[in-house]
């Protein structure tokens, strides 16, 4: 046998080899399958309701939402400063390919006056920081200030601690604000045991 015949022959050995071992993989795949397109879609249905809640017209800063998806139903979680903010959100994740149920349990934070005048007096407290004004520059700003009743709760996510720290210290200086919970997140932090 010369050297090209032999040469010809181990390329087409390892070609069946190959699809045999290609035959076999999607045997294996195809036994775990379910399982693992369920989480795909799972996933799937997870990036679209964050797109579609992130793209709402009116969603903004003083706003916040949160939402679970389990199988073909999902739970909208969060706080609106309008009511029609709430209906808007529901409408656009019902819309969604693979949503069955909507169960919308956002609360419409109550019309006051002090409310609104603490909400602007928080946000020019935290965004007028120079540690943490470079956070306003993006489409919708990573912290947002929730106003109820005099209490503000600070949600979203940050860069580092340092930042969760300033913008607690900045909010709990506005004068009239009652009490500040902290609940900003630090970004690709493990999540600590509970």
């Amino acid at each position: 046998m010369t050297y090209c015949m032999v040469a010809v022959l181990l390329s087409s050995a390892s070609l069946l080899a190959g699809q045999e071992q290609a035959k076999n993989t999607n045997k294996d795949n195809q036994r775990s399958s379910p399982a693992a397109a369920g989480e795909r879609s799972r996933e799937r249905l997870i990036r679209q309701v964050r797109h579609e809640l992130v793209m709402l017209p009116y969603y903004g800063v003083f706003d916040n939402f949160s939402y679970k998806v389990d199988g073909s139903t999902v739970t909208l979680l969060g706080q609106v400063t309008r009511p029609t903010l709430k209906s808007s959100a529901e409408n656009v994740v019902k819309d969604i390919e693979g949503v069955e149920k909507v169960d919308n349990q956002i609360e419409v934070l109550p019309l006051s006056p002090n409310d609104d005048r603490l909400r602007l007096a928080t946000y020019r407290a935290i965004y007028g920081q120079t540690a943490l004004n470079r956070y306003a520059l993006q489409a919708v700003p990573p912290i947002h200030i929730i106003v109820s009743n005099g209490n503000v709760s600070l949600e979203g996510i940050v860069a580092n601690e340092g930042d969760k720290n300033i913008a607690n210290i900045q909010a709990n200086g506005v004068s009239g604000v009652f009490s500040v919970k902290n609940n900003l997140r630090v970004e690709n932090r493990p999540e600590e045991p509970k």
